[in-house]
């Protein structure tokens, strides 16, 4: 479907009593598998066994069919990590699958990244100069490799993590394994998501806090910006010193809209709560007369609620979605992927024939899903589509791990709302305006750039930046 792509989910458990971690992690990826549904993978290790022991497997695919139980009871440690993808670098490739587990002079390392750098033109080259032959094309392999290179000539690992970090640009939810530690590291803007819990006498860090709940941990509290936990033996320690680095806080609006799941809280800001506040937002901003209010599912139905709350317009389901059907974004062509819209949802004739409906969306990309989903609506007989974004148009891409496509992709970057809305056959267009976006996340200062083109630091010059391999 034409749509905005879910980003990564990482997850990370040491169990100091020394219980096996593995299952508690096919649980935690599982409750993550909304952020990636294209590869995914674990690894881990025994803190009592010997360094380097590391067991991992990933592969392309769904987490129920890459960690298979056959594969599961071949595993077992008492820390370990996982990842799920969607990729924003790399091919869609097994390769690319993280997480990504090294064996160097120091023992092992392992490593799971959510989120994209803005700089890793620089850092790899950096490494190829040394003589670094790399087997992914992710800029993951180009953080883990630098940790290793680091702790060379560090004492501890941790050390060699902070030294790493200081040179990434960009975005990072980070959890790595060591042989003896779990660490997790947070952007200094907070444009990445990270939360610690707590089960027994076991330590979890996860992406999202409905991973926590999955495994039956107690939320303990976000990792800050610029924090980085380290998890070992000696308990829980924290560190703040790449927090200093900016002078800003940019949290991604765009887990508030979309990616994180409903039952999540993230920065003391309930995912649900701030989809009703954004639907609320949408019905003061665009009223209309209408009989009907329904959501896209899912990611529209929180807002369309909120709308039905503000409007007094009842709530109801046009749609029904069939969610065995499989993941359409891996369809070959556009063509494919739009008549795959048909087979994942079908219209409730009785509920809208006959009436003036209200459709909330989370966004519009380029338009083709949307629109299809309109005519799929008035054929059932539905009087009037009026469509309500809970977001406002996209203008510019996404640097930091949000599949964003290219402005030429970006059909409000080249259209009005008022042609869009004929483009897609809607009898009225209403975005999302900007200025309620921060009171929709619970006033946190929000990273916009897809909606306003000001990014929290300066890409353009980043990526601009030319290499000179001496060719």
């Amino acid at each position: 479907m034409a749509e905005i792509k879910e980003e990564c989910g990482v997850f990370g458990i040491y169990d100091l009593d020394g219980n096996d971690v593995t299952s508690s992690i096919y649980y935690g990826l599982t409750s993550l598998q909304h952020r990636g549904q294209e590869a995914c993978g674990l690894a881990v290790s025994d803190t009592k066994g010997p360094i380097g022991n590391v067991k991992f497997h990933k592969d392309l695919g769904l987490v129920s069919e890459v960690l298979r139980e056959d594969t599961l009871h071949k595993m077992s440690g008492d820390i370990g990590i996982g990842h799920v993808r969607y990729s924003t670098t790399g091919a869609s490739v097994a390769e690319n699958a993280q997480p990504l587990v090294l064996s160097y002079v120091k023992g092992s390392l392992a490593l799971a990244h959510n989120g994209n750098l803005v700089n890793t033109g620089t850092l790899k080259w950096e490494l190829i100069q040394s003589g670094a032959v790399f087997h992914t094309t992710t800029d993951s392999e180009v953080i883990a490799f630098h940790v290793a290179r680091e702790r060379v000539h560090t004492s501890c690992v941790e050390e060699a993590v902070l030294n790493t970090a200081r040179k990434l640009q960009g975005a990072y939810g980070l959890v790595i394994m060591s042989p003896r530690k779990l660490i997790g590291v947070r952007d200094p803007y907070g444009l990445k998501p990270l939360c610690l819990g707590k089960r027994d006498n076991a330590y979890v860090l996860a992406s999202e806090s409905c991973a926590l709940t999955s495994v039956g941990a107690e939320f303990i509290r976000d990792i800050e910006p610029g924090e980085m936990i380290t998890i070992s033996r000696k308990g829980v320690k924290s560190d703040m010193t790449l927090a200093d680095t900016v002078k800003t806080r940019a949290h991604c609006v765009f887990e508030y809209i979309y990616f994180a799941r409903l039952d999540s809280t993230m920065d003391g800001v309930k995912v649900y709560d701030a989809r009703i506040r954004g639907g609320k937002s949408l019905a003061k901003s665009y009223p209309v007369e209408a009989d009907l209010v329904t959501g896209v599912p899912e990611s529209g139905i929180p807002a369309a609620k909120g709308y039905s709350e503000e409007s007094g317009i009842p709530f109801g389901f046009a749609f029904y979605k069939n969610s065995y059907i499989g993941r359409t974004f891996i369809k070959p062509t556009q063509k494919e992927r739009e008549s795959s819209v048909h087979l994942k949802l079908s219209v409730l004739d009785s509920a809208v024939k006959g009436k003036r409906i209200v459709l909330v969306d989370d966004s519009i990309v380029r338009g083709t899903t949307i629109a299809n989903l309109i005519r799929m609506l008035k054929k059932a007989g539905a009087l009037e589509v009026h469509v309500r974004i809970s977001s406002p148009p996209f203008l510019h891409p996404c640097y930091f791990g949000t599949d964003v496509p290219s402005n030429d992709q970006l059909i409000a970057s080249n259209h009005s709302a008022q042609e869009i809305c004929e483009m897609i056959g809607a009898d009225s267009l209403g975005y999302m305006q900007s200025d309620y976006l921060e009171g929709m996340a619970g006033h946190l200062p929000l990273c916009k750039a897809c909606f306003d083109g000001k990014y929290p630091m300066d890409v353009e010059a980043e990526l601009n930046k030319k290499i000179d391999c001496g060719c």
